[in-house]
């Protein structure tokens, strides 16, 4: 089940478990639209493709929450994000 991680990695914007925002790559690292665009669609962290995270109905939440640990990289967007602002 997915962790959908409360914020952008980058830039630490919320993004509640009902943002058509958020982005992901396999490993679930979450980003939003705006730094996904930057760092041209590809996740800084392992490579691989942002997509948008899907939306959890909400009457499943309750019992299968959202996570609440919000992972935020003070060092930037990483080597990715530096590249695709160049």
């Amino acid at each position: 089940m997915l962790q959908l991680r409360p914020s952008c990695e980058c830039c630490d914007v919320d993004l509640p478990p009902d943002s058509t925002l958020a982005r992901i790559c396999s490993f679930e690292c979450t980003f939003c639209a705006t730094c996904t665009a930057r760092m041209a669609g590809i996740c800084p962290n392992c490579g691989g493709e942002l997509l948008r995270r899907p939306i959890r109905p909400a009457g499943k939440l309750a019992r299968n929450p959202a996570s609440a640990e919000r992972i935020f990289k003070p060092q930037g967007c990483g080597a990715a994000g530096r590249v695709a602002e160049a």
